[in-house]
């Protein structure tokens, strides 16, 4: 459905985008992640044909991004981080106006009526857009992408700013979107993501460093294996006493306190099996386990490993 080959964006010496490829399937809900300044929204821009390229290809259903324009985008939705209200304008007025701006063929009122009722604003429909509260103003901007019934959506930071109630109500809209439609969700939020996204593509520096499916996202760096363990004892000196056995790479003390036990995150080297050192040592200083459990990295852990910079700028 969305093929991006060897996509590049220059702004003077500044490589925003670096020989970016990927491609999103039809029906596919994909999270787009990256730190600030990392290039998700030039990408995003450049997609939904809002900004050029230096070089690379953009097709959307098969059809050339670049060579023709206006066919692509109207199979394209799109919601921008700033939504593009019309503030003087009524819910039904600024409607009407994508609507024909779109020049949409569908029955006008039977489509819009519709739409406001999957993007749940028909209450507001006569209200000013200047007097809606943000959560509804973000509704309002997502329901201008659902007009035209496009089979792409595209968000941009869709639950910024909203308070939890409006961030869960408008996750589960965009939830019931992807069984319909192909999404693309960029957003800082990674629990957004999780509880989303079929895939996950991190951006970095202007290229993709992780492209996974969300319940794969593991795989997207090398670690070893990884456990929670439960030691009784003092929780320096059982975090130094872990640090030393070898085949260990990585001691967290994760501060959960259970009677005289602490619990430990513990990361062993690859390929590493380090159940059976962590028992004896610990036996032999007389701490007990009494809980070890396997913990694979989440995309909490994968996201810091492949965008986070280190002095000297080695990742």
């Amino acid at each position: 459905m969305i093929e991006v080959k060897n996509l590049v964006k220059n702004y003077g010496p500044k490589n925003a985008l670096d020989d970016v490829s990927f491609t999103i399937e039809k029906g596919e809900v994909v999270g787009l992640l990256g730190p600030n300044g990392a290039g998700k929204s030039t990408a995003m821009n450049i997609i939904t044909g809002c900004l050029s390229s230096t070089g690379g290809e953009v097709r959307i259903a098969g059809i050339d991004m670049f060579e023709n324009p206006d066919d692509a985008k109207k199979l394209i939705g799109f919601l921008p981080e700033q939504p593009p209200l019309y503030q003087d304008m009524t819910v039904d007025e600024y409607l009407g106006f994508v609507f024909d701006l779109k020049k949409c063929t569908e029955n006008k009122k039977e489509h819009l009526d519709g739409i406001k009722k999957t993007a749940k604003i028909s209450e507001v429909s006569n209200r000013l857009i200047k007097n809606l509260s943000k959560g509804y103003r973000q509704r309002v901007g997502i329901a201008q992408a659902l007009i035209g019934d496009p089979p792409i959506i595209i968000f941009d930071e869709p639950t910024v700013g909203l308070d939890p109630k409006q961030i869960i109500e408008i996750r589960n809209l965009i939830r019931n979107l992807g069984r319909n439609h192909t999404v693309i969700l960029s957003t800082h939020i990674l629990s957004e993501v999780q509880s989303v996204c079929d895939r996950v593509i991190i951006i970095n520096e202007g290229k993709i460093v992780a492209d996974e499916r969300t319940d794969r996202i593991s795989d997207a760096v090398k670690t070893g294996n990884r456990y929670t363990v439960k030691v009784c004892g003092p929780q320096r000196d059982t975090a130094a006493a872990l640090r030393e056995i070898q085949g260990i790479t990585r001691v967290d003390s994760l501060g959960e306190r259970d009677g005289d036990a602490y619990t430990f995150m513990i990361e062993s080297a690859p390929g590493v099996d380090i159940r059976k050192p962590v028992f004896f040592a610990m036996s032999r200083l007389g701490k007990a386990i009494i809980g070890m459990e396997s913990a694979q990295a989440d995309l909490e852990d994968v996201f810091v490993r492949l965008t986070e910079t280190v002095k000297g700028g080695k990742k």
